[in-house]
């Protein structure tokens, strides 16, 4: 029990991310103060507070993204922070409000009680392969994508990519903030992550999947970086454990187009409607390579695509998101 003893906090903490990291560490020994909009909602927070141990070890805080000072009694004691909370939204009316504020302001606002609390050894932070792949580097088959990569926010302003702009924006200012203060800091960067669902809501990665089994008569023409949520928990928690983790890493099991998920599906669940075309009819977005190398120095094992896939199908119908 390699965290018997020690407190940590995760904020967001009934998010997807979140909410498996809450768990892993519960069953690392460790005592969770977990952030959450309002500790007194069951619909958010019942998931939580039915795992094991949550009621030795589980301590739920309010906190609000956008409160100066409202995730310090939360994260005061802890010997680490992981800042998951960020809003993770595709289709926005107001990108500011919506994603910019709550992400950027948010991930200072918990880095200022961070750097109040003399008792964090380290930071975790979640941020995404968005804040990674959007270089205006072309992305082809031979390419290899890895952590130096950093997304381009004139671009991401430029072609309207909102959630990858406040992503970029977090983790850029992020890095700032750190460096001044003197703050150990690693950033997970984690592609489309799939799998389980712990939360009893929707999600929007989640949502991805359930899109294509439940009657779309298209898939989109994109291609993702694919992980399991549980091995992205395991990776944060890996960061914030081995002593020379450092800077970023990407967590990602396989890069595939859209229409290689959709084979897949029809591979394990050859009874569902899947859609039989691209929504468009250009070319598909080319899939490129990631490198793995810093992933590895964490110990990650991943968790095969074509098992993601099932656990998820099999974790919206069990939620009852989706039937069959």
């Amino acid at each position: 029990m390699s965290g018997e003893g020690k407190t940590v906090c995760v904020t967001g903490g009934s998010g997807y991310i979140a909410s498996w990291i809450v768990k892993l560490l519960l069953q690392r020994g460790y005592t969770v103060k977990a952030s959450v909009r309002d500790p007194r909602d069951l619909k958010k927070t019942e998931h939580l507070l039915s795992l094991d141990d949550a009621k030795e070890r589980l301590h739920l805080f309010k906190a609000n993204l956008l409160e100066e000072g409202s995730f310090d009694a939360a994260i005061d004691g802890c010997v680490g922070v992981f800042h998951t909370a960020s809003p993770c939204y595709m289709d926005v009316k107001d990108p500011q409000t919506e994603l910019i504020d709550p992400a950027l302001k948010g991930t200072l606002n918990v880095l200022e009680s961070c750097a109040k609390a003399s008792s964090v050894k380290r930071v975790v932070l979640t941020s995404s392969m968005a804040a990674v792949v959007h270089t205006g580097r072309p992305r082809t088959p031979e390419v290899v994508v890895d952590e130096t990569w950093f997304s381009n926010q004139e671009l991401c302003k430029q072609h309207k990519l909102w959630y990858q702009l406040s992503k970029t924006l977090a983790e850029d200012a992020a890095w700032k903030f750190v460096k001044e203060k003197g703050i150990d800091m690693v950033t997970i960067n984690p592609g489309m992550v799939i799998g389980p669902l712990l939360q009893p809501t929707l999600n929007s990665s989640a949502a991805e999947i359930l899109n294509l089994i439940n009657g779309s008569k298209t898939f989109p023409n994109f291609t993702f970086g694919w992980v399991n949520v549980k091995d992205v928990a395991n990776a944060h928690i890996q960061a914030f454990e081995i002593s020379y983790a450092n800077g970023r890493y990407c967590i990602v099991e396989s890069v595939e187009h859209f229409s290689e998920i959709v084979k897949i599906l029809h591979e394990l669940f050859p009874d569902i409607q899947l859609p039989e075309k691209c929504v468009d009819d250009n070319p598909y977005s080319p899939t490129y390579q990631m490198s793995s190398e810093r992933a590895n120095s964490l110990g990650i094992d991943y968790i095969p695509l074509k098992e993601s896939i099932k656990e998820t199908v099999e974790s919206l119908k069990e939620k009852k998101l989706f039937s069959y």
